[in-house]
């Protein structure tokens, strides 16, 4: 299916540019850039979008800029955060980058569980009656896949919320987001996981009834569901890409 056509700014365009360089090693941490003059007549912009973007890069631990010095390219495994992780995901020569995918998962797997137990203990009754609502809507949707994913991205997030944690929030915004660059891709992987209201529906009750050992066990098996279908997927990845 056809997507929108995002508006980029030079800004933009410049930061995504080199952004998705260093992430791909093609400019070496330790590394300087070009000097200001330069960058701007090799990617045709003025100073003014280059040092907006530079500015980002700086402040994605991405690059050190030097006062009347040189920008140098960091180390981003060393110094970035999460907010790199859907950039990191993206591949030039696959559908997606499978260490990386494999770290999200394994990330999933060890949040959720810990979030729903949290929830069960700090989220009350408001917070179940959320649940129970996405889950009610979940089981009307069963025939639907699309909405499915989003019912479940949305279960999730309250889950989050519930924790009261806010870097669990946070991490689970990350995640999210990272969804969505694949969506088409993990639609139907997640599928089986998806479709599996009671143990959706198991959660819910759990954390109406403050049952945290309830909560971590139904999330833990139900994202097991999914990383068994994800892994296999991306096992497929890798051996067709050692073939090629």
């Amino acid at each position: 299916m056809l997507q929108p056509v995002r508006k980029q700014t030079l800004s933009d365009a410049v930061f995504e540019q080199l952004r998705d360089r260093i992430v791909h090693g093609e400019l070496e941490a330790g590394s300087r850039l070009p000097a200001e003059r330069e960058l701007c007549e090799l990617l045709q912009v003025n100073r003014g979008a280059l040092r907006e973007a530079l500015k980002r890069l700086e402040q994605a631990r991405l690059v050190r800029m030097h006062h009347g010095g040189a920008t140098r390219i960091l180390n981003y495994r060393d110094e970035a955060g999460l907010d790199l992780l859907p950039a990191l995901l993206v591949d030039p020569e696959q559908p997606l980058n499978i260490q990386v995918a494999e770290s999200v998962l394994e990330m999933r797997s060890a949040l959720a569980p810990e979030m729903a137990r949290l929830a069960a203990i700090r989220g009350g009754p408001q917070a179940a009656e959320r649940l129970e609502a996405i889950v009610h809507d979940m089981h009307e949707s069963r025939a639907n896949l699309d909405s499915l994913h989003e019912l479940a991205m949305e279960f999730w997030a309250e889950i989050a919320r519930a924790s009261n944690n806010i870097a669990y929030r946070l991490v689970s915004n990350t995640l999210r987001e990272s969804y969505r660059q694949f969506r088409s891709l993990l639609t139907g992987i997640l599928a089986r996981e998806y479709r599996d209201h009671d143990s959706y529906a198991a959660i819910a009750r759990a954390v109406r009834h403050a049952d945290s050992v309830a909560a971590q066990n139904r999330a833990a098996a139900l994202t097991r569901i999914g990383e068994s279908g994800v892994a296999s997927v991306l096992e497929t990845l890798r051996l067709e890409g050692t073939a090629r």
